[in-house]
């Protein structure tokens, strides 16, 4: 016996009567009128009777109940889409499942559906507590007879769907690019600072695509994706006890997605979770025995990557919950919420860590300075609280005066994702001020972190040394420097800050060029240039007892120290892989004399990141002098030389150029010399590269991915430098790992 016919579903675009419209319209503006029926973060549903007019024209008997769909217009892009129609859903389901809506009309961003009869299963036991067993059967039979629907009868998938409707990895993988394409991509303009002040890395849902493991090869079909309770209506038919409605993220593909968003959306209590993946698995071996194939195994990586993708709707749902009340109640529960939703992401996209509430909030009430609202009273409250108070140590300036200030601490939460730059210690807003003929750069340090290699000098004084000096060296102006606080409504610790003038291109939405794999000829040549020009920098100013003989004893003693202030775990580790303690570590150290040279300001993290390509003589900009120090400059190149991948023939010319144009007080012996300090470069990338494996510290900034990612190779040469002896792990996983 065959399928029923499908209704077809009458469209306002294509009747080409206006009158029709203008009949539906009145209808809809009536429904707004009844009130709501329920209200979802993409819709509003009204239930109302239909009139004669629209009766007559869609064909069904007056007073029969519809519900008119609203799109919301301020709907955020919070979900996977793989259709834009859900009526071309509706009429494939249709005859498949029982009581199914029917799409009726479709409007201007309004939709009639057929009313079905019953009441949610949130109004029958709510969120967190137990199903039913029989309605859990119901529910496992609705999922498994998603299968029957016909392929064909759906619209067509998009274009990086895979071919092979069995390939479950390749189905996984595409969700998680949907994802970053509709869902973080599409936010990326007002929620972009939001995310990455959270810690949460621009591809960090690229890079979970990319680490999907290989999965059972199940077969592809229909499935709901958003199968939660509010979704789900009980029937007073026996007959028909269950109907799926608001089908608009239905997909195609493997059922057991289906399951563990339904496992996470139904938010069952954990011990339910057994007998819920048990009545999907009988249910789908009476209809799809296929589909039930590695259930034990996958269905982890698919709840993974529900929580995954989930942060990001939970976050901006949180952020927009401040668009209604702004206070601190509310900003706490905002936090709350964004918290637990960093926790749930955390281990599937590898976020090392997650800031405390208090943190949170912080970043939720810079974001909600600068991001638009649905209305003014928001802004207007946040407007009046945030205040800054100055750091005398640098004035105000007249190109960027204290207004100008004032106005980028209210942008810097609308810079979106592209501007937005984390690195090992800093968060870094690029935005511009209106009035001002420049961008600049907010540096705010980020909290709780751990860093090994210490700094000793101020940035700030020193980039106004570089200035005041006029010596040709590419480096940002330092423009402001202080506190930003709130002063109204919130008790918040004090935040430091700095703004710099942004060095990256005009185009501020451009990202930034670093030379990742090494100087090109001109580059080396003008960096040689800028390094020799530090020398004209005074920095008795900064460091009154630098200069003093004996850097490279200074700079072995500072090594020692933090081998000795690494973490247990850490030192444990690195005795396992043969490398020497502290003490140890200072007397091999000492074997090596260098010659002492005449001091002179120095970069001290001369890797590519730090250092940006400009399209004028100077070639390279030096950003982030955080780590500057005092000492010898020839330790500077041989740093950068292995923080940079160094050809020998760009090495040597930089060496050629550095001897020719320094005076010889800051180069003799220097072939003699640099090969210790490389030599100490490595053994300290030991050290560092171990400890950041140990504790997860900074692993989402690219140059200390990259270092991390090299390590077996580190550590031999290391090994090897030190005079040990270079042998394989006993333990086959970790030497694994570390390869």
């Amino acid at each position: 016996m065959g399928a029923p016919p499908v209704p077809p579903v009458v469209s306002g675009r294509d009747t080409g009567r206006p009158l029709f419209d203008d009949e539906y319209e009145a209808f809809r503006g009536r429904a707004a009128e009844q009130g709501l029926a329920s209200s979802g973060f993409h819709n509003q549903n009204y239930v109302l009777p239909l009139n004669d007019a629209v009766a007559r024209l869609l064909g069904r008997e007056p007073g029969t109940a519809v519900i008119v769909r609203v799109r919301r217009p301020d709907a955020l892009s919070v979900v996977i889409r793989t259709w834009a129609n859900e009526a071309r859903i509706l009429q494939a389901v249709h005859g498949v499942l029982p009581n199914v809506p029917e799409c009726l009309f479709e409007g201007n961003r309004f939709t009639i559906h057929s009313y079905v009869e019953g009441v949610p299963l949130s109004s029958v036991c709510g969120n967190g507590k137990p199903v039913d067993t029989v309605l859990l059967s119901a529910l496992a039979r609705l999922m498994a007879e998603m299968t029957q629907v016909r392929g064909a009868a759906l619209p067509p998938l998009p274009s990086m769907w895979p071919r092979n409707h069995m390939d479950s990895q390749g189905f996984l993988r595409a969700l998680a690019r949907m994802a970053d394409l509709q869902v973080r991509q599409a936010n990326g303009p007002v929620f972009g600072w939001l995310f990455a002040a959270l810690g949460i890395p621009e591809d960090a849902l690229l890079r979970y695509a990319d680490r999907v493991p290989w999965m059972t090869r199940r077969p592809y079909s229909l499935l709901h994706a958003d199968l939660h309770r509010d979704n789900v209506i009980v029937s007073p038919d026996d007959g028909t006890p269950l109907t799926c409605v608001d089908w608009e993220l239905a997909t195609f593909g493997d059922p057991l997605h289906d399951l563990a968003t339904h496992l996470v959306r139904m938010q069952y209590p954990d011990h339910q979770w057994d007998e819920v993946v048990e009545a999907w698995a009988v249910a789908m071996l009476a209809v799809r025995p296929a589909a039930t194939h590695g259930v034990a195994k996958d269905l982890r990586h698919y709840v993974d990557f529900e929580l995954a993708q989930s942060v990001y709707p939970d976050v901006m749902r949180a952020a927009r919950s401040l668009d209604e009340s702004f206070d601190e109640q509310s900003l706490d529960a905002a936090a709350v919420a964004v918290r637990r939703a960093l926790e749930a992401a955390a281990e599937p996209l590898q976020l090392r860590t997650v800031p405390g509430d208090k943190e949170i909030e912080r970043i939720l009430f810079r974001w909600a300075a600068s991001a638009p609202g649905t209305g003014d009273t928001r802004r207007g409250r946040v407007t009046k609280v945030i205040d800054w108070k100055q750091d005398w140590r640098v004035p105000e300036r007249p190109d960027f005066p204290h207004s100008a200030v004032r106005a980028a601490l209210f942008l810097e939460g609308s810079a979106p994702a592209r501007q937005v730059f984390k690195g090992t210690a800093h968060l870094n807003s690029v935005i511009r001020v209106p009035g001002i003929d420049f961008p600049v750069v907010i540096r705010r340090k980020v909290p709780h972190i751990r860093r090994l290699e210490r700094s000793y000098l101020s940035e700030h004084a020193v980039l106004r040394a570089i200035e005041r000096s006029g010596a040709p060296v590419a480096a940002p102006r330092v423009l402001a420097l202080g506190e930003s606080h709130s002063r109204y409504l919130f008790a918040y610790s004090r935040d430091r800050f700095a703004i710099h003038t942004y060095e990256g291109p005009g185009d501020i939405g451009r990202k930034p060029g670093h030379p990742v794999d090494g100087l090109l000829p001109h580059e080396a040549d003008r960096l040689v240039d800028q390094l020799a020009a530090l020398t004209e920098v005074d920095y008795t100013q900064l460091d009154p007892a630098a200069g003093e003989p004996g850097f490279y004893g200074w700079l072995s003693e500072q090594l020692v120290a933090l081998v000795g202030s690494l973490p247990g775990e850490s030192q444990q580790l690195a005795r396992f892989l043969g490398l020497p303690g502290a003490s140890r570590l200072r007397e091999i150290l000492a074997r090596h004399p260098v010659s002492d040279r005449a001091s002179a300001l120095l970069h001290g993290d001369l890797n590519p990141w730090n250092l940006v390509r400009r399209d004028d003589p100077l070639a390279l900009t030096i950003i982030d002098w955080e780590m500057a120090l005092v000492g010898d400059p020839l330790y500077d190149l041989v740093r950068h030389m292995h923080l940079t991948p160094t050809r020998p023939e760009i090495r040597d010319r930089m060496f050629r150029r550095w001897d020719r144009m320094l005076p010889a007080r800051f180069t003799h012996d220097w072939q003699r010399d640099w090969r210790v300090y490389r030599w100490i470069e490595i053994v300290r990338s030991a050290y560092v590269d171990l400890d950041r494996q140990v504790t997860g510290a900074s692993l989402d900034v690219p140059n200390v991915r990259r270092a991390v990612d090299s390590y077996a190779m580190t550590l031999t040469a290391a090994k090897g430098s030190l005079g040990l002896p270079v042998r394989a792990t006993a333990n086959p996983r970790l030497a694994r790992a570390l390869a």
